[in-house]
């Protein structure tokens, strides 16, 4: 055998060994991250477990919140119309009655709702094992830059939930139950597209609160700068009020005016986070320029 068919056969052999090693580490990757989502679907049935042990609670303080007279929010809403003398502010009713029509409507009720909870409180829990997948493949000043990702996306998202709960949903549903196009037609809702409801409208929310989160990813990667924000603000502004048109179903102006409102400063703060991520990287730039010469 010559040396040539030799040396053909050694690389034959090596390339099979990278490309199976290779595969290995692939698939190592894969079972580490299986056991991050594993550790994460753990958490989330958790606090579902905990939210179906105390439904009592959750059913008659968070799920019906929005729909009683009494929530927080109407009772805001009363104050500032008695200050402003408004009293067209205040929200003390909120008519249709709330029906099931399935037999296995109320046990699926639980499940759904339960499930939504566990999902809400274990999005941060989530997010910080996600974290920990991504971590060790980043450079030590990666690991810095993106050191906070868990915690400002955690509040991010909390204030988001807070925001579509307390402000959103309530002010959505009293428009829509107080809504009435004849008085032959009752208000009759069933109870899925209640929970349908206020769940969408908040878990929404609080997904585009993570607008910053999202600048700040695509300004490190380079797709996004702050001059393009900049420039491209005002087809930003028809942007969020369509986001805000399809959040609320209502055509109320005064609903998509409070949402719209903090999809506006959420944008601006988008600029901000934009403009330093572009202003560190300059930096390290000029110092590299400094370094070669």
């Amino acid at each position: 055998m010559s040396n040539d068919q030799d040396n053909k056969i050694v690389k034959a052999i090596k390339d099979k060994a990278k490309d199976l090693e290779v595969e290995m580490s692939f698939f190592d990757h894969i079972e580490v991250l299986r056991w991050h989502l594993i550790r994460s679907c753990i958490a989330i049935l958790a606090f579902t477990v905990l939210a179906f042990v105390y439904y009592d609670f959750v059913f008659d303080k968070i799920i019906m919140g929005p729909k009683r007279p009494d929530f927080w929010t109407y009772r805001m809403l009363c104050k500032l119309g008695d200050y402003l003398g408004r009293p067209g502010f205040c929200i003390d009713k909120i008519p249709g009655e709330i029906i099931n029509t399935e037999m296995a409507g109320q046990f699926t009720l639980e499940l759904n709702s339960a499930l939504i909870i566990g999902v809400t409180l274990g999005f941060p829990y989530l997010l910080w094992e996600l974290w920990r997948f991504i971590k060790p493949a980043l450079h030590e000043n990666e690991r810095k830059a993106a050191s906070g990702f868990v915690l400002y996306a955690s509040l991010l998202f909390i204030t988001g939930i807070l925001f579509g709960y307390y402000v959103v949903a309530p002010e959505s549903i009293s428009f829509l139950a107080n809504l009435s196009v004849s008085d032959q037609i009752k208000n009759t809702f069933t109870v899925d597209s209640y929970l349908s409801s206020v769940a969408t409208l908040t878990l929404a929310t609080g997904v585009v609160f993570q607008l910053p989160m999202i600048v700040y990813i695509l300004s490190t990667i380079g797709l996004l700068t702050p001059k393009f924000m900049r420039s491209g603000r005002r087809y930003a502004i028809v942007g969020i009020l369509v986001i805000a048109a399809v959040i609320t179903p209502t055509p109320d102006m005064l609903t998509m005016s409070i949402v719209s409102v903090p999809l506006f400063i959420l944008y601006e703060v988008g600029i901000v986070v934009a403009g330093r991520v572009e202003k560190k990287k300059l930096k390290k730039h000029n110092a590299l320029m400094k370094q070669q010469g």
